[in-house]
């Protein structure tokens, strides 16, 4: 089997116009970017306000373990597997962060015979939309600092500052600096630190804007800090989001790729999963469902995590109503839910793990029945795709297959589109289409005008499976200050792990008997959410003892060696 970046750049790729046209772009509202992708034009909206919208399929998975299931991969697959059908599909994901590329992780195009390509324009900059996001970003953070240095007309309370600087590499060593050394040319000296790209409210307002008006508007909402007396500073106060908005201008326009076997991709934005909803724009899934009969896009993490963000955040904002859940999940990564195995970075799977042992895959099944549960509870038909391995055995995949049913999942299809690509995933894709036959009752998990806490408690216990929930004082203070300032009203994006569904990372499978604990409440008031922490939540990534970017290279000729 060659590498990812080896079928990537052996791949016969098709010009971005002439993908472009098949999928009924026009020439004027196509921007390209060389020959491989493109930016495509808001203004494709208003021209296909009222054409009749495609079914809308979110791919999700379980808990996440070190092998990782293959969401990405699935989500590719089953697109392509879609067009292999005969079915005109489109593809909606996230631009990946350098930070992850760089360091544990590697690309994010999907794998084997499932990509986005090129993989490497994908993996590395693309159209440079994260770029923006970061100088809009530090700009704020510039006028921040500018305004204490000349005399601080807005009486900023040095010590509320909440806006911390963002670049898009994993660097811990930035996590918690001073600045502002060196004398009084040179800024007021203050405690502060760097974000990773990836998890600035510029991001998830990047996401979840309608339109360059409304841009804008969600920019200058931003707070940045509080007056001595407590009131909000605002974006739009320091007189900066005309600024932020112009460097924004071009990255509010989705870009349009490729798979491997030349169904159409958009690309666009990239929100942190942890303290935001972590799915790409509503813009791009506007554009998809007015274009293609079919359109996949992907949630960060598990159903707990990205699915229950984009089915009560994104679906909100969007007005969007999903037809289908397809969830991700391998009999090895369900062994690991089990209990079973234990994952050593550079060492061989363990062999408990390739090897048939039904009773732990049983055990683990309890938390793809948790998952299936999460998206029953939003009224939608959810399908589990089955991402297959060599060492899986027939017996283990109808296990899976049975559990996932008696637990409400319309069917459990095995994939193998990393191998074989779209033709690999084509018991998925015909699973997915009888899923969608079936009408969907979709219902948000809460209603807006309910108080703080019993948002925040309606998901802990019915996603998690929480006893109940605990605040801390600083969170009680949170919530009166929230409720006061009006922004009581606006739906919760849980801070949270993304390794167990309860708020504890060593809590597999399907916890129970545990209450949440809620350590700090914010506001991300330009993207439109308050999000809870719940424990410490990292939002600047570390590189690995060998980071990812020690095996990168380029040749001679200029071709990208190593990414994967």
């Amino acid at each position: 089997m060659l590498s990812d970046i080896e079928i990537a750049q052996r791949a016969k790729l098709k010009p971005i116009t002439e993908i472009a046209e098949k999928a009924g772009i026009l020439p004027d509202e196509l921007e390209p970017y060389g020959k491989w992708k493109a930016k495509v034009d808001l203004s494709l909206l208003e021209r296909l306000k009222d054409r009749k919208l495609g079914k809308y399929i979110d791919v999700t998975a379980i808990t996440p373990t070190p092998l990782g299931e293959g969401k990405t991969v699935t989500t590719i697959g089953l697109s392509q597997a879609l067009g292999h059908l005969g079915k005109k599909v489109f593809t909606c994901i996230r631009q990946p962060s350098l930070g992850p590329v760089f360091g544990i992780k590697g690309g994010a195009a999907g794998g084997g015979y499932a990509q986005v390509v090129p993989m490497e324009d994908f993996n590395l900059h693309l159209t440079g939309d994260v770029h923006a996001v970061s100088l809009a970003h530090n700009l704020l953070a510039a006028f921040v600092d500018n305004h204490l240095h000349h005399g601080n007309e807005l009486d900023i309370d040095p010590f509320s500052i909440l806006w911390r600087r963002v670049v898009d590499v994993s660097d811990r060593a930035l996590r918690k600096i001073v600045i502002g050394l060196g004398g009084k040319d040179d800024g007021i000296p203050r405690e502060t630190g760097f974000d990773i790209s990836v998890a600035s409210e510029v991001m998830a307002i990047l996401a979840l804007t309608s339109d360059l008006k409304d841009l804008r508007k969600r920019l200058g909402r931003i707070i940045v800090a509080m007056t001595r007396d407590g009131k909000p500073v605002t974006a739009e106060d320091l007189k900066c989001a005309g600024s932020m908005t112009i460097l924004m201008k071009d990255a509010i326009k989705p870009t349009l790729m490729q798979t491997l076997e030349h169904t159409p991709v958009f690309v666009h934005a990239g929100p942190f999963a942890n303290i935001a909803h972590g799915n790409n724009s509503i813009i791009a899934d506007w554009m998809a469902l007015r274009l293609a009969d079919y359109v996949v896009t992907e949630s960060g993490f598990g159903a707990d995590c990205g699915c229950e963000k984009f089915l009560n955040i994104k679906c909100r904002v969007s007005g969007l109503k999903p037809d289908c859940v397809v969830l991700v999940a391998s009999v090895r990564a369900l062994k690991m839910h089990g209990g079973l195995g234990k994952v050593v970075a550079g060492k061989d799977l363990p062999k408990e793990l390739t090897s048939e042992h039904l009773p732990s895959l049983e055990k683990g099944c309890e938390n793809l029945a948790k998952h299936i549960e999460n998206v029953k509870l939003h009224g939608l038909p959810v399908v589990v795709a089955v991402n297959r391995f060599t060492t899986d055995t027939d017996r283990e995949i109808e296990l899976i297959r049975s559990l996932a049913v008696k637990a409400g999942a319309e069917d459990a299809a095995p994939s193998e589109v990393w191998a074989k690509g779209g033709p690999g995933g084509e018991a998925l894709a015909k699973a997915v289409l009888k899923a969608l036959e079936k009408p969907a009752n979709f219902r948000f998990l809460y209603e807006l005008d309910w108080p703080i806490k019993k948002k925040i408690e309606t998901i802990a216990t019915k996603i998690y499976g929480a006893d109940g929930v605990d605040y801390a004082p600083e969170a009680e203070k949170k919530i009166k200050q929230f409720t006061k300032w009006g922004y009581d009203k606006l739906p919760i994006c849980m801070a949270k792990t993304h390794l167990s569904i309860s708020h504890d990372p060593n809590l597999k499978g399907r916890p129970k008997g545990f209450r949440v604990p809620i350590k700090d409440i914010r506001l991300s008031a330009g993207a439109g959410f308050l999000y809870p922490l719940l424990g410490d939540i990292r939002t600047m990534p570390g590189l690995p003892s060998e980071p990812a970017g020690t095996k990168y290279d380029i040749d001679d000729e200029g071709r990208v060696l190593g990414l994967f």
